[in-house]
């Protein structure tokens, strides 16, 4: 008997409820910040800015300054010795270790017992809910999920509390009901050795049912790379027949495409993205046919936006939801459950409708090259990589790209080191097309380009199989959440890459 027909009504009426942000997104979003100032009211936080004196948005704006994690620190540090009542009522326990700043290895990111249900788990029933009603013939609940997540990291962990990658402690906090359906088992979900946890995921999942898989696209492939080595399997589609959708997030899928395409060959799997930081869950595609992700209003989360031109000024303007125009870049300010006020996510987003909104990742505040004015941006890289492999056939498994800034013939230019799953038969004519479509995406790259005055055509340099694994094996960060920075406007993560090729 199939339990999901039996299952899937009690997701309807969500799906109903989200249906609402098209039409009443500001009176949403005003709500949501009126819970977090209340909730917060009595916290250091929230005596030091008054909230029970504000009285909306706009003295909220006036009041509570945009913040960094550098500007939190202290709050943080002091949470994870065990105070209570800092930035978020009580104590919190949970903390999502996260890449690094200037003065620190990582950063972490609070994880609040509220944060976890009304962000985190919310967003997960949620991807169900609209990927239930896109696909009301799923057969989602007759097998299993295999759920791919990262570590604990007990060398940071503290007497009041606990250190890992979100993902991690999204599995060590489900709702035991979860556990039912989802492989592998906690224990080997959790496992710190990548290469060993990959195997033993594989080598349990093979043998199972799975409708499902949710992750990030390059460290799932990884798995099902294996998964197919130890089955001899020609397709994925005949190890797991009922496998019908990826739950994908933490990385664009624009490089993995086709990768996935060849390995699992079914007319019938399907694909979603999701957008679940260490910081909160933010976003799902709520539309099979158009790849832009819904921003989910309802969450303890509060949104607002500084356009990407005005980031790092004293004196940018700082936008909420309702302010906000199609087609311009926006880096993400955050208020939140767990305790994180007017905080930069360094997350840049472009949306593409404001009924509902609905928006693309475009980058990150820090990865971008900007070292002639040519502003690239890892959209653009992503929507050049796109047309060159489309042209050409090839695949791109990993990249990285990085200024020359003048080389012996006085030669400046972008240096892109990329890891082919399939490489292209001319490596010269893809250079060239990912160079002409980058001019055609970004005027100010084609401006700079223009006759070869200020930057050359880009060169590539092909990577060997494994570098990049490679690369980030050696810096701790194989597996979980990890992922390759795109784009740099320096050469110090190219010329650790480049070292090992």
């Amino acid at each position: 008997m199939s339990l999901t027909p039996i299952i899937s009504p009690f997701f309807r009426s969500r799906a109903r409820t989200i249906d609402r942000y098209a039409t009443d997104a500001e009176n949403i979003q005003r709500g949501v910040l009126a819970r977090l100032l209340r909730r917060a009211a009595d916290t250091e936080w929230g005596h030091l800015y008054k909230y029970a004196t504000l009285r909306g948005y706009e003295d909220f704006a006036r009041t509570v300054p945009v913040c960094t994690y550098e500007e939190l620190k202290t709050y943080i540090d002091r949470m994870r010795r065990g105070e209570r009542d800092i930035l978020w009522p009580g104590r919190v326990r949970w903390y999502a270790k996260s890449s690094g700043t200037t003065n620190d290895k990582s950063k972490f990111i609070p994880v609040s017992a509220q944060g976890l249900k009304d962000t985190h788990y919310a967003g997960g029933t949620d991807a169900v809910a609209l990927y239930l009603r896109n696909y009301p013939d799923s057969r989602l609940f007759d097998g299993r999920a295999l759920i791919l997540g990262g570590s604990h990291a007990p060398n940071y962990n503290q007497q009041h509390s606990l250190v890992g990658d979100l993902s991690a402690i999204l599995i060590e906090n489900i709702n035991p009901l979860v556990n039912i359906v989802r492989t592998p088992p906690k224990r080997v979900a959790l496992l710190s050795d990548f290469e060993q946890k990959r195997d033993q995921i594989a080598r349990i999942a093979m043998h199972q049912n799975v409708t499902n898989i949710s992750g990030v696209p390059s460290w799932m492939m990884s798995v099902l790379t294996r998964v197919m080595e130890l089955t001899g399997a020609a397709s994925l589609d005949e190890v797991w027949p009922n496998l019908e959708v990826f739950f994908h997030g933490g990385v664009a899928f624009t490089p993995y495409r086709e990768q996935y395409k060849q390995l699992i060959r079914s007319p019938r799997m399907r694909y979603m993205e999701t957008y679940n930081a260490s910081e909160g869950f933010f976003g799902l595609q709520s539309d099979p046919a158009d790849l832009s992700m819904l921003l989910m209003l309802d969450y303890g989360v509060f949104y607002e936006f500084i356009p990407l031109e005005e980031v790092g000024r004293a004196d940018a303007t700082v936008l909420p939801l309702w302010e906000v125009e199609a087609g311009r870049n926006y880096a993400i300010v955050i208020s939140t459950s767990c305790g994180l006020w007017r905080y930069q996510i360094g997350d840049t987003v472009r949306f593409t409708s404001t009924r509902p909104y609905k928006f693309v990742i475009s980058g990150r505040t820090k990865c971008f090259i900007n070292a002639f004015g040519e502003e690239l941006i890892v959209d653009n890289a992503e929507k050049g990589l796109q047309e060159a492999c489309r042209q050409t056939g090839a695949v791109v498994a990993e990249y990285t790209a990085a200024p020359v800034f003048m080389d012996a013939k006085g030669q400046c230019r972008h240096q892109w080191v990329i890891e082919f799953a399939k490489a292209p038969a001319d490596l010269q004519a893809f250079a060239q097309i990912l160079d002409q479509a980058l001019q055609q995406i970004n005027s100010d790259y084609e401006a700079k380009r223009y006759k070869d005055l200020t930057l050359q055509q880009l060169e590539i340099i092909p990577a060997r199989p494994g570098l990049f694994n490679d690369w980030l094996k050696s810096k701790g960060k194989l597996g979980g959440q990890h992922k390759v920075p795109r784009l740099a406007n320096n050469r110090d993560i190219i010329e650790e890459v480049l070292a090992g090729n």
